[in-house]
């Protein structure tokens, strides 16, 4: 199997308008076999997406028309390919009760998910990390040290493994190592090889699988998949189901990187 598990649409706030044929057709051509599109879960009710474009999560009343369009494109192309319905859900700290809810409400629709981390709780605050570098960088002031934000990062990102969303929770933790965005912007270097392990193990311990993340590769600041190679290994090493995602927002960037990060 070939497989390319972690696609935006053009259903994505964020992304472009690249029609779903223009990223099956590629799929196809490049001789995948089973692809995942998941496009960014509603926010959960009552959060406010704090990012100046406003654009992070996909509108509620847009999500039956995405998955009733690939409902009828899983039928037409079941010949040539498997499409599977997802989303990309965030997991944002105080809002687990109703992360919980709209899994609920959605999770039976679903044949496939992600769970990643985009924003972080500081003051009372929410914060998106990966937005700008700018942006990064006013939430880095706001602490003592670069380490400490990578520090509230993982922890978030391990509470997201340990915490209970309910029966729909997504079983694969996507972009572990997004804080590494802007590395070579802020040009720090931070020695967070302990806070990855722990985070692959608590992984493992609870039999997640990994977003093997190819974008940040195609990041001016990043210029490395999300995890870094050797923490794909050591993934593997540990036992860790390992799941190629693009991470595409548009056709032209589908299944970048892949033979330079998917190690089966």
């Amino acid at each position: 199997m070939k497989r390319d598990a972690h696609i935006h649409s053009p259903f994505c706030p964020h992304g472009t308008k690249d029609s779903f044929e223009l990223y099956i057709e590629k799929a196809i051509l490049n001789g995948f076999t089973d692809i995942s599109f998941t496009e960014h879960a509603p926010a959960p009710q009552g959060f406010i997406d704090t990012v100046p474009t406003r654009d992070s999560f996909l509108n509620p009343n847009m999500l039956e028309p995405y998955i009733g369009e690939l409902q009828q494109l899983k039928k037409q192309y079941a010949n040539d390919i498997s499409i599977k319905i997802g989303l990309e859900v965030d997991f944002i700290e105080g809002f687990e009760k109703e992360t919980t809810q709209l899994l609920n409400e959605i999770g039976h629709t679903l044949d496939d998910s992600i769970l990643s981390v985009h924003f972080l709780l500081k003051d009372k605050k929410y914060s998106c990390i990966d937005f700008s570098p700018l942006s990064f960088n006013s939430f880095v002031q706001q602490f003592d040290s670069l380490e400490n934000v990578y520090s509230l990062y993982y922890r978030t990102v391990q509470n997201s493994i340990s915490s209970d969303l309910g029966p729909y929770k997504p079983k694969r933790i996507g972009h572990p190592t997004l804080i590494h965005k802007f590395q070579h912007h802020h040009n720090v270097i931070v020695d967070d090889h302990e806070m990855i392990m722990k985070t692959l193990e608590l992984m493992k311990h609870n039999e997640y699988e990994l977003d093997v993340n190819s974008a940040g590769l195609a990041k001016q600041f990043c210029l490395e998949p999300y995890p870094p190679h050797r923490y794909i290994q050591l993934a593997k090493d540990l036992g860790i189901p390992l799941v190629f995602g693009s991470d595409a927002h548009r056709a032209e960037d589908l299944h970048q990187f892949y033979k330079d990060v998917y190690t089966q």
